[in-house]
């Protein structure tokens, strides 16, 4: 499991969520109606401090992370999170990595 952010990615979340250098993002496994990697459940998002992460890894100056409860929507996948400057929105891409 590993996540990887492009810093036009990190530097659209700073600008839609109104953060700044030294906060953080959680991702985390939500209950949904869609589907994403796993079907019933997709990836949320929260700006809050990590209390017990899994993995993390900082892109322009915001730390970007999950909590070890959420690791099984990850195990063995990349999460890739990059910026699509057509549609002015971020996208995720799960890369198997086992």
């Amino acid at each position: 499991m590993s996540i990887h952010v492009t810093e036009a990615a990190a530097e659209w979340y700073k600008k839609e969520l109104g953060i700044s250098d030294g906060e953080a993002i959680r991702f985390f496994a939500r209950y949904s109606s869609g589907g994403g990697l796993h079907p019933g459940f997709s990836l949320g998002i929260a700006v809050e401090k990590p209390e017990d992460p899994i993995e993390r890894t900082e892109v322009s100056g915001i730390t970007f992370y999950m909590e070890e409860q959420d690791h099984w929507y990850l195990k063995g996948h990349r999460l890739d999170v990059t910026y699509v400057e057509a549609e002015d929105d971020i996208i995720y891409r799960y890369e198997t990595t086992e």
